[in-house]
């Protein structure tokens, strides 16, 4: 539930206990996620694991705002203790004109109103740049986090259609103040190509309450569907195992329409396989206490939250890319991935999979890893007789932040490449 919120961002609204930053989110599609509303078909992964940082943060005494897109919400509305701001609606405007009038123009002044200290991006956009000038021109902190392993790789992995927003994407990973791998790949590739430090901090995931379903017979398969995910795999995949029953939960990606129509036919046509179209988070979580095994198709992917909801309950998953994950299998081909799967249904409940979700996935996990990001970039207020300043939103020292670089080579956040072996 939301509720039309009174109070003001920025610097008339009371500041957290304790020194903590003011964090803004700025997700654009975010809204149906963090929202749960039935009605928007949106659950991006990047979307997903901003609603749950922001929620961890504001639940444990960070002050959080979130810059949304226009779905029909208040103007100001307050969720979970995250104050969301609208934006703009992606039809408004005349079509070129419209990069600057109204969504460059609405984007600055909602930044502005938040009046954050630190800025977050989540997923390769055009929008990384126009933060990071924000950021420079007013004296905030930019935090870009990866979303997947083509994030930062050359040509972004033609994930961004147009050159002038490869560009801009450019420039704010450039001038970003620290950047999120969600591993060791991710890290690998920003150093070898963007010559920049990475901090590996996990996605993470809270589960809800155990369930104790019946029967766990299901092999599962669960993403946006299109293209790179690669949905007609798996409706081969039940082909070859008739016996088993297979649930491809999915809607469709924008402009991809006719792409799910497709396999929305194709799927029909294979008596084991049950084809739910896009289910809300909430009506997808109980086909994952189903699950014997958790399959993913894609062509690449960075750490799928589909994944964490599988560990957390033990639910092995068979995937055709590498996650830099101990207790992920990987298949070359269809017939290595039947035989992973026809693995899973012989060998029962996998305790690693728990066992490696609570150590490297668990809020708690990853609240810690962004409280030691946050402190490095941002200096604690000053005490009597400090050199440090006060500024529009935030504290900043007169020396230096702590180097990002120092953090992102300890072991603490290194990641699956030491803590796993």
């Amino acid at each position: 539930m939301y509720l039309q919120s009174e109070e003001h961002a920025g610097g008339a609204a009371a500041e957290r206990p304790g020194g903590r930053p003011h964090v803004c989110f700025v997700a654009p599609h975010a809204w149906p996620v963090l929202a749960r509303d039935p009605r928007l078909p949106v659950v991006g992964g990047a979307e997903v694991q901003q609603a749950i940082l922001a929620r961890l943060f504001a639940g444990n005494g960070y002050r959080v705002s979130m810059i949304c897109l226009d779905f029909g919400q208040p103007a100001r509305t307050r969720i979970d203790g995250v104050e969301v701001h609208k934006a703009f609606r992606m039809s408004e405007g005349v079509p070129v004109l419209r990069f600057v009038h109204p969504r460059l123009t609405t984007l600055w002044r909602r930044l502005a109103e938040v009046d954050a200290d630190i800025y977050y991006y989540r997923s390769a956009s055009m929008w990384v740049g126009v933060l990071a000038e924000f950021c420079r021109r007013r004296g905030k902190r930019l935090v870009y986090a990866g979303a997947s392993d083509k994030d930062f790789v050359p040509g972004i992995g033609g994930q961004i259609r147009y050159a002038r927003d490869r560009w801009l994407y450019r420039r704010g990973l450039a001038q970003a103040h620290a950047i999120v791998a969600q591993n060791a790949a991710q890290a690998e590739s920003c150093r070898a190509v963007h010559r920049r430090e990475a901090v590996i901090i996990p996605s993470c995931y809270r589960p809800p309450p155990p369930a104790a379903p019946e029967r766990k017979d299901v092999v599962l398969w669960v993403g946006t569907v299109y293209e790179d995910k690669r949905p007609e795999l798996f409706l081969e995949l039940a082909k070859r195992l008739p016996e088993r029953r297979c649930v491809l939960i999915g809607g469709p990606r924008r402009g991809a329409e006719a792409f799910y129509e497709r396999i929305r036919a194709q799927a029909a046509a294979v008596p084991n396989v049950e084809f739910t179209g896009f289910l809300p988070l909430e009506q997808a979580e109980p086909w994952f206490d189903r699950a014997r095994v958790f399959v993913n198709t894609s062509r690449y992917e960075g750490m799928p939250n589909t994944f964490l909801q599988a560990w957390a309950r033990g639910v092995p998953t068979v995937a055709t890319v590498e996650v830099g994950a101990p207790v992920h299998r990987v298949a070359r081909d269809l017939d290595e991935l039947a035989c992973e799967v026809q693995h899973a249904f012989t060998e029962g409940p996998n305790a690693r999979c728990r066992e490696y979700f609570a150590r490297r996935h668990s809020c708690e996990e990853v609240l810690r890893l962004y409280g030691n990001l946050f402190d490095a970039l941002m200096p604690s207020p000053p005490d009597k007789g400090g050199v440090s300043r006060r500024r529009t939103g935030g504290w900043f020292s007169q020396k230096a932040n702590p180097p990002l670089a120092k953090i992102a080579r300890s072991p603490l956040h290194r990641g699956a490449a030491e803590a796993d072996r």
